[in-house]
């Protein structure tokens, strides 16, 4: 018996799921942390919802015992992606506006690229070159405009902005980790693994940082907590089980258009909910981003597919979000 086809209304709310809810969590991540400790409020979202779909997946009937062995991996691939890659966003996002971090999490599939190209030692065709240096062109347009205008404080605007480049790179490294080193376990128990253990080393990060000390329920807003909620149930939750749909019934091509549509509707949602500059120069170098990652994934694909692995802003972004 062959497998019916997904109806073309599920696939378009899958697609816009993953376009508007990854885009939009650069600008809720800026809400949260308005009144939030940054590492606190983001491995606390992490653990939560990651416990949510590891109790889930063994709720189905997934052996608890055999992902004894797979946490080790599970401890690599959350570090990189969810406390290098998601809590280093978060935290640059108090110095430089969202959808400025949500273009420089665009470069994701230049590190991916020249990653590979490290441990494969196979170059990458000439398409897939001229992406990665037309992403880099695209990145000094970018900050060269951005940094000098977010909020007068250049010097850690510059140090947000290259922590952002850093968390890229870092998810980048998780997502090829993760491709090489899958977690043998269901979609669902692998994700859980993963945010249970970077929502962990979050939570570290944040005892080091002192963000206990600083939380404040009483003073925090109610715009701070509602974000934190639709950050942990549409981003983390809703988010990534649809994009997990979207990989089963769509190609990987097209699922991963996500990577250049995120970018553009967390720039556009910044400028309209929270007044963040959009210049002539950041819409220009906003296209020649986008039009980088076009290159690399349409060219490249052997290199710059990504893996099922969460994103936020992203997440994947997401990273994300």
């Amino acid at each position: 018996m062959t497998q019916s086809r997904p109806s073309r209304l599920l696939i378009v709310l899958a697609f816009a799921a993953v376009y508007v809810i990854w885009g939009s969590t650069y600008l809720a991540i800026r809400f949260a942390i308005e009144t939030l400790p940054p590492f606190l409020m983001t491995g606390t979202r992490f653990f939560i919802a990651g416990g949510i779909l590891f109790s889930w997946a063994a709720f189905k009937g997934e052996s608890i015992r055999s992902s004894f062995s797979q946490w080790p991996r599970a401890l690599i691939i959350g570090c990189l992606l969810l406390l290098i890659g998601n809590g280093g966003v978060t935290w640059a996002e108090k110095y430089i506006a969202s959808g400025l971090a949500a273009l420089l999490v665009a470069t994701e599939p230049l590190w991916v690229v020249m990653l590979n190209w490290g441990l494969s030692r196979r170059r990458p065709n000439a398409m897939v070159l001229l992406g990665v240096l037309i992403g880099l062109a695209g990145v000094a347009l970018l900050v060269s405009d951005g940094l000098k205008r977010v909020n007068g404080e250049s010097l850690m605007s510059m140090v947000g902005a290259a922590v952002v480049l850093v968390s890229s790179s870092a998810w980048a490294g998780g997502s090829v980790y993760s491709n090489r080193r899958p977690i043998k376990s269901s979609i669902l128990m692998a994700a859980g693994m993963q945010m249970m253990a970077g929502g962990s080393l979050l939570l570290l990060a944040a005892l080091i940082a002192g963000d206990p000390q600083r939380l404040s329920i009483s003073n925090a807003s109610w715009v701070s907590i509602g974000a934190f909620f639709y950050l942990l149930v549409f981003g983390s939750l809703i988010g990534f089980t649809a994009y997990s749909w979207l990989l089963r019934n769509v190609t990987p091509a097209r699922a991963a258009t996500y990577a250049y549509v995120n970018p553009v509707v967390a720039v556009l949602l910044g400028w309209l909910l929270a007044s963040e500059p959009l210049t002539l120069r950041m819409l220009i170098a906003a296209a020649v981003i986008v039009g980088s990652v076009v290159l690399i994934t349409t060219f490249g694909r052997e290199q710059a597919t990504t893996p099922t692995a969460l994103h936020d802003s992203e997440c994947p972004t997401p990273p994300c979000a």
